[in-house]
């Protein structure tokens, strides 16, 4: 197996291990409320910084010189 391949087949079992105790802790009545916060807070402040990136993108990059036809 090469490298990659490896790497990806780590990826594809830490995913799948990842996503069973996901479901458990979402059937689980003890831990439904703070998974679900928990991804709810995640989702919202990757969406931000993916905003907010793009806002900072859009700052920091020179505008293209006078004349030149886009």
């Amino acid at each position: 197996m090469s490298r990659d391949q490896i790497v990806g087949l780590i990826i594809m079992i830490l995913s799948t291990i990842i996503a069973v105790v996901y479901v458990y802790a979402l059937l689980n009545p003890k831990y439904a409320i703070l998974v679900l916060k928990l991804t709810a807070g995640v989702l919202v402040l990757t969406i931000l910084f993916i905003i907010g990136w793009i806002g900072y993108t859009l700052v920091t990059t020179p505008p293209p010189p006078i004349g030149e036809e886009s």
